[in-house]
Formats: C-alpha cells, structure tokens, sequence
C-alpha cells in the first residue's frame, strides 16, 4: 500500500527522518501521516500509523529540551505516573516517537460542560489529577535528578521576578496603565519575600493545567513537564485550579484546594492555614503571569484568540481582591490591577453599544459567484476556501455538509484548515475593532468554495462561534446554497 501524507510536500529531511526512525522502530512501513496543530513550542508532532498501531512522532530542535523530557518521562514512569511510554528516540536527529494519548483534554471536558455546575465526571478527573500532582511533586519529587531541569533548576526569586516583569512590560505598558514604577517594584520586592518563605523542595510541574492533561482510557495523562523544577507545592495547584479560561466556579475551587490539602497530609505534615495563606499569594503571582501572557500573545504577537481569555484573568484579579486577605500589602499593584480592571470593562461596555453588524455568508464559486454586498457600504471580506483539503471528492461525504459532524471532524484533522480559520480571525477582529472605534455599522465576510457546502460552511460556523465569544455585537450567519445541498 502506498504511503498516504496529509501534509503538503513531505520534502523537509526532519520529517523523511522521522519516518526512517519510526520505520526502524516498527519493521513495518508507513500508511499515514499527518501534522498535529496547537503547539505553542517549537516542537512539531505528527500522528503516524501502520497497519497495526497510531503513535505520535516529535520533532524537537531544542536539544537540552528533549534530553529534559525523556529522561523526566523515564523518571516518572518509575513512580507509575501517567505519562506517555516513549517507544524510541534518536537524540542525534531531535526525534522521539512516543504514547498516542488521543486529542481529548480535561480542558474540552471543561469546556462542554452544560450548566454552572460541573458534572460528576469532570468533578471525578480533578480529583484525579490532584492525586496524580501530589505524585509529581512529593513522591517523584524526593528523588528526581534536578540538574536536568530546563531552562532553570529553581523556582527562586529571580524567576518570580521575570513573571512580574512579564506583568508589567507586555499588560500593564501595553495597555497604558499608569503607575508608580518604583512603587511597584517596592510591592513585586515584598511579594517575592513573602513567597520566598514557602517550602521549596518539591518537584513544581510549571504549567500544570488543563490543556495538558489528557483524558486517555478515562484516565488522566500528563505531557508538558519538561519546564519542571524544584519549587513550592502551592504554584502548581493555582495553576490548576485559577486556569483563566476553564473559568471554574469559586465553591468547586475552593472544594479542590480541601481534597489536596486532605490528600497531601497522607504524604506529610501540613499547617493549612499557612500553606492556604501561601497558596493565594501563589495565585496572585500566577494571575500576574498570565496577564503577562495574554499581553504578549495578543497585543504584540497582534493573536486576537489570546485576548478571548482575558475577561476570564480579570475575572480572577476582581476576586482575589475582593475576597482575599493577603499577608502582605502591595498598594500600587493594587491600584493598577483595579485601573486595568476598569479599562477593560469600558471597553466592552463600548463594543457592546455597538451598532455593527457583521454579516457572515458561504456561497458556491460554481453556481452562484461572489455574493453582492447588500448594504450601501460595498466590499467586505472574501475568502476562497478552494485551496483547503474538499470532503466533497470522497463519496462518503458527500450527501452531508459542513453542518455534519462527519465533515466536521475531516475539516478538523486537517492542519492547513486550523491555520486559515486562525489567520482569517485575526484579519477580521482588527477590523471589528477598527470598525466598532469609528462606529461603522455594516460589515460582510464571505466564505466561498466550489459547491457552497462543506469548506465554505465550516469555516463560516468557527468564525461565527469565535466572534460570539468575544463580541457583543449582531452577526448574521447566511449559508446561501442550503437549499441545494444534496
């Protein structure tokens, strides 16, 4: 059988290594391979497959980074943790082929969740996950080789620093907050002395989050912890539980942090009241950095998606100080949370008193032409989904449309399709934004494809769902073959 490739023109030499590696591996040949999206390192993975079995292929370029995953995997797997088994690897050539652990994170079970409160079974997998993180950090954590850290050992003052600065530089600047500069190092120097004086020597995943848990045989898995170090026990459980956008109710929270503090006492002696007192200041510094994220991200990398969680972070400063009662006294930091907290509520209270109506619309180059602009405005936004993968050449997708779960899950897996819808994103939020600040009230993007069916029509639904996330505004959705469709 002949190698099916979905990605365009395997020519690079990492990736016709990657398949001689996998090949030696497997004593089989290659059926199909295809490149994964939504990593936000420098790591590249595709999913590769035989006759007989699916695993996922890594290249890495950063050479201390794969060394650091590796020989952590190793080490965790020892301790019985979920992580992905690493079938082979080839350091020289940056390539490992691990654990097919599927596409289903704890963060989409999230995500799905109907209703305010969260059901059972997510309830279930938080548990879980705690239980697995006090693995990480205590059991794994005693005896783990530290010098293999990456980029840095310790969680110590300085890295508090750079998260703080990352605050600072890319949300406060870039949003225009003023703010006493001196002050506010003062309040950074007297958070960074009150955390310091939280125990130190446990194993701190770094980014222990939902995106990176994998719901894998209804268990959880762990990926992402090569930026592990030695560090406080609180920093991971904020990041768990403080996510900005799972966005989870503040009783289910506070419900979590009792079952870690029940589940940690097991391992060793725990002063609640201390570590809750440590564990909310952990919470403030890893809101800071995330603030700082979504500012780097979305203001300066111009990546609109990055700012769709930011109600989500505020969210969280509004509570913290309202609800909190820090051991420690930071009055210009305070100050400029609250300023940015107002800004951003008048800017939406500005995008929702918009009169703009965007006008969303598929339609079929053959049949029908590029749809003329009903308003007095003309032009708008065209684009020609012809050049992304067509369900409509395969028999089986044919009678459905874009609207169909089955095409919807063809148009998913394709990586060209992720990569145009996030472009065409960008584009058109920095014209709703332009648009709503001149108060315009007209604005058109039309999706096109050969017959008006299934391109066309997916990419109108995930703009649609994304644009009614971040605005509020009218969109008006028109799919304009419907009534032909087979």
């Amino acid at each position: 059988m002949s190698l099916y490739i979905k990605i365009n023109r395997l020519n690079q030499e990492s990736e016709k290594k990657l398949i001689r590696i996998f090949e030696d591996w497997s004593g089989v040949k290659v059926l199909e391979i295809s490149k994964l999206t939504g990593s936000g390192s420098n790591r590249q993975y595709y999913r590769i497959s035989d006759e007989n079995s699916i695993v996922i292929g890594v290249i890495g370029e950063d050479d201390q980074e794969n060394e650091t995953f590796l020989e952590f995997t190793s080490h965790f797997k020892k301790h019985g943790l979920h992580v992905p088994e690493i079938y082979t690897s080839n350091l020289d050539e940056k390539i490992y082929i691990q654990q097919d652990l599927g596409d289903v994170s704890l963060f989409d079970l999230v995500q799905k969740n109907s209703g305010s409160k969260l059901s059972g079974k997510i309830e279930h997998y938080y548990q879980q996950s705690i239980d697995e993180l006090i693995k990480f950090q205590v059991v794994a954590g005693k005896d783990i080789d530290f010098s293999y850290c990456f980029p840095r050992v310790e969680f110590d003052s300085q890295s508090m620093q750079w998260d703080l600065n990352y605050f600072k530089y890319y949300s406060l600047k870039f949003q225009n907050i003023l703010f006493n500069e001196e002050k506010l190092e003062t309040d950074f120097q007297t958070i960074i002395k009150y955390l310091s004086n939280a125990e130190a020597n446990y194993f701190m995943y770094r980014d222990f989050q939902t995106r990176n848990i994998l719901i894998y045989q209804n268990k959880p898995y762990f990926i992402d912890y090569q930026g592990g170090r030695k560090g406080p026990l609180q920093y991971d459980l904020a990041s768990l539980l403080f996510q900005a956008k799972a966005d989870l109710p503040f009783s289910f929270r506070q419900q979590m942090l009792d079952y870690y503090l029940k589940k940690l006492a097991e391992h060793i002696k725990v002063d609640k009241k201390v570590f809750t007192e440590l564990y909310y200041g952990f919470v403030l510094l890893r809101t800071l950095q995330v603030l700082g994220a979504y500012g780097f991200r979305g203001y300066f990398e111009k990546k609109p998606h990055f700012m769709e969680s930011l109600s989500y972070a505020i969210k969280n400063v509004d509570w913290l100080l309202d609800n909190i009662k820090f051991q420690f006294e930071f009055p210009e930091l305070k100050k400029s949370l609250k300023q940015l907290s107002e800004k951003f509520k008048v800017d939406n209270i500005k995008k929702s008193s918009s009169t703009l109506t965007v006008e969303i619309n598929s339609f079929s180059y053959l049949f029908m032409g590029i749809p003329k602009d009903k308003s007095d405005h003309g032009g708008g936004f065209v684009f020609d989904c012809r050049a992304l993968p067509n369900p409509g050449r395969y028999e089986e997708y044919r009678s459905f449309s874009g609207l169909d779960q089955t095409v919807i899950d063809f148009l998913k897996k394709e990586p060209e399709v992720d990569k145009f819808n996030h472009f065409i994103f960008d584009i058109v939020c920095q014209a709703i934004d332009n648009y709503i600040e001149r108060d315009f009230d007209h604005l058109v993007v039309n999706f096109g494809c050969t017959g008006g069916q299934h391109r066309s029509v997916y990419c109108v639904e995930k703009l649609y769902d994304r644009l009614k996330k971040k605005y509020d505004i009218k969109l008006n959705l028109n799919h304009l073959m419907k009534d032909k469709w087979n």
